[in-house]
């Protein structure tokens, strides 16, 4: 169904980042601004999340051209479910940056490049085709790029290096993957290629395409190639650390997620298997990477590597209940995740270290950021009734009764719960060097303030919590958007509706 409200997620931020670079010498209006564009973006998502749920998926053809000759953008559950939560992580990281990022990096378009990466984000969320994918992914990755090296620290520089590389690199490959993939069907938009791909059937060629961009979409989301995540989202400020942490791996996962079950779905005995082989190396590797670190943002990094490993795994499963709940299990991967790096940056400005044995005894002058560190442990270990239990559970139990062979995934849903115990073991690692034992700093002795940091913090945390204690609310949504993923058909009927 035709909505002009589609292209909103993508104008409204594309609007302020312009906006905002010339108004650069104004740093009060900017910040007025940033928020008022997400909070904006989410109410325009949240409409369209009952849109979709009450009428269906809605699309727009841009300039009148239809599908597949046009662009197309198009929204659906997951689609809406994905902006409103990037809404909501984007508003607590803005709100955390004005007291942390700093007066240089404020009149350096901090907060234009921060709408820019948003605008790459919810392009990507909503494009119609690959070409405007690869479009959006590049939107966010020069966004991040600068965001990244902003301030010029030698360790930013460095590792600002190693990421602009490596991200150059997986784009290359993705153009390749896109120019093979137009030569063998003749179309990139993705619910015609659906139509083609089945038509063609998904021949070896087709499979090494599909697995061509696995590698490139693997890359993107630190699925199994992670080298280069733990440097380059430890290195910025806490502010840009938590919006990379929640945001970027996660569009590279919801590419994952509408190509193998759009596109590339006919072959599962081998991109899948071949996807559930990834997601345990890589849940395994960075829970070893996060166990075996005494430095919080590394140890921070790490477990961003883990939940993409177990959120992948849901895809591997390939069944309604798993997809769901790796749905749910994303969503409140980016709202921790936020709000771990953010009690982790909070806690370095407090002791001037991210060295976890120069710290002890925080709690005593900081009661509330201890127990909101412990709640989000807590979380992300998936202890009920908080928000990670949901997912894990559904992607466990249908991972040891179902699967693409329907003789279960013993050995993943294994490695799951063993990751589970590594994320509790690193993260308690800093609730317990860090908050507790001896206080060695005085509030005098204190490198920094937490005055301005903790109500982003606290909002993190209340919504984390709701996500738990309120999965019977938004649960009815997410279960219907892992049926429109297994089953593509209205999405394809949607798109195609006057080719169909």
């Amino acid at each position: 169904m035709m909505n002009n409200f589609v292209v909103l997620p993508l104008v409204i931020p594309l609007l302020s980042g312009l906006l905002m670079a010339l108004l650069r010498k104004n740093v009060r209006v900017q910040r007025w601004l940033s928020i008022l564009s997400v909070l904006l973006t989410f109410t325009v998502s949240y409409h369209l999340l009952q849109t979709v749920k009450a009428e269906g998926i809605q699309i727009l053809e841009i300039g009148g051209w239809t599908a597949p000759f046009g662009i197309v953008l198009v929204v659906d559950l997951i689609s809406a479910l994905l902006l409103m939560t990037t809404s909501v992580v984007s508003f607590a990281c803005i709100i955390y940056a004005f007291k942390s990022i700093g007066a240089e990096r404020e009149k350096f378009y901090f907060y234009s490049l921060i709408q820019f990466l948003l605008t790459g984000i919810n392009g990507s969320f909503i494009t119609g085709d690959l070409f405007n994918l690869y479009v959006c992914f590049e939107v966010m990755l020069l966004a991040s790029y600068v965001l990244l090296s902003l301030g010029g620290g030698r360790v930013q520089l460095r590792e600002g290096i190693k990421y602009i590389v490596i991200n150059t690199l997986s784009s290359t490959f993705f153009l390749l993957g896109i120019a093979y993939l137009y030569a063998v069907v003749g179309t990139l938009n993705l619910a015609h290629l659906s139509v083609r791909v089945a038509e063609a059937g998904q021949t070896g060629l087709m499979t090494t395409i599909a697995v061509l961009f696995l590698i490139v979409f693997g890359i993107k989301a630190a699925l199994f190639l992670f080298f280069w995540l733990p440097g380059a989202y430890s290195a910025p400020p806490a502010a840009i650390s938590a919006i990379f942490a929640a945001l970027l791996t996660k569009v590279g996962i919801y590419t994952i997620f509408r190509l193998y079950t759009l596109v590339f779905y006919h072959q599962p005995h081998i991109t899948h298997t071949l996807i559930a082989v990834m997601a345990g190396l890589t849940m395994l590797l960075g829970g070893i990477g996060a166990i075996g670190q005494w430095d919080i943002r590394k140890i921070l990094g790490y477990n961003v590597i883990i939940g993409v490993g177990f959120v992948i795994s849901g895809l591997a499963v390939f069944t309604s209940a798993a997809v769901a709940g790796a749905i749910y299990y994303v969503i409140h991967d980016m709202v921790t995740k936020a709000l771990l790096f953010l009690l982790g940056g909070t806690m370095i400005s407090i002791v001037g270290t991210g060295k976890l044995k120069e710290i002890s005894g925080l709690i005593r002058n900081h009661p509330s950021l201890g127990w909101m560190f412990f709640i989000t442990t807590l979380a992300l270990a998936g202890v009920p009734p908080l928000s990670g239990f949901i997912g894990k559970v559904l992607i466990i139990k249908e991972g040891l009764s179902k699967g693409v062979f329907q003789a279960g995934f013993y050995w993943l849903a294994g490695i799951g719960l063993l990751s589970s115990l590594m994320i509790l073991y690193s993260l308690m690692k800093i609730f317990i060097n860090g908050f507790w034992g001896e206080t060695q700093l005085s509030k005098e002795m204190e490198k920094g303030t937490t005055q301005g940091l903790l109500f982003p913090c606290v909002f993190l945390t209340a919504v984390c919590v709701f996500l738990g204690l309120g999965a019977e609310l938004l649960y009815p949504y997410i279960e219907s958007a892992s049926q429109s993923l297994i089953d593509p058909h209205s999405y394809i009927q949607a798109v195609l509706s006057e080719v169909v």
